[in-house]
């Protein structure tokens, strides 16, 4: 049994979080007949959605329909493409954005016990965390967050 060798332009697009999930839903002509148009793109795709609603007239509807989206992708796509142009269509990485857990509630707290008790383990504020608000965060996130709001106090009183 053979090995089938995988496709470097599909692992380039997967590493770069732009590789099309339904590239079998791209209908469009263009994708069709060049080679230069690849449905396994999504900037690509993207791009030449909005491309030919804006420069060919082409309805919402029918372009979204022909590039395999709902209208409402359309529009996401026209607004991330004029504000942050081709580089904005790439999906953004998944999961949550910053300490969504540790607000600046749970790190004043942090600070004050650091105050009374200098010597505390990050597994110990962890704890405290846990204790005091419910929340459960692991140490490592407890010292990336004190390390963060300690360099932010110090560009401040640099400025």
């Amino acid at each position: 049994m053979t090995k089938r060798r995988a496709d470097p332009k599909v692992e380039a697009l997967r590493a770069e979080r732009s590789l099309n999930p339904r590239p079998d839903e791209v209908s469009d002509p263009s994708f069709a007949a060049s080679e230069f148009f690849d449905p396994r793109d999504l900037v690509q795709v993207k791009y030449e959605m909005v491309r030919r609603v804006e420069a060919d007239g082409v309805s919402v509807s029918e372009a979204a329909a022909s590039f395999g989206f709902a209208r409402q992708s359309y529009y996401t796509a026209a607004h991330a493409l004029a504000e942050g142009g081709l580089a904005a269509l790439v999906p953004s990485r998944p999961g949550p954005r910053g300490a969504h857990k540790l607000t600046d509630e749970v790190l004043e707290h942090l600070d004050a016990l650091r105050v009374d008790q200098p010597d505390l383990s990050s597994k110990l504020l962890a704890e405290a965390v846990r204790d005091r608000f419910g929340i459960g965060v692991h140490p490592r996130s407890v010292e990336r967050a004190l390390a963060r709001r300690e360099a932010a106090r110090s560009r401040k009183s640099a400025d």
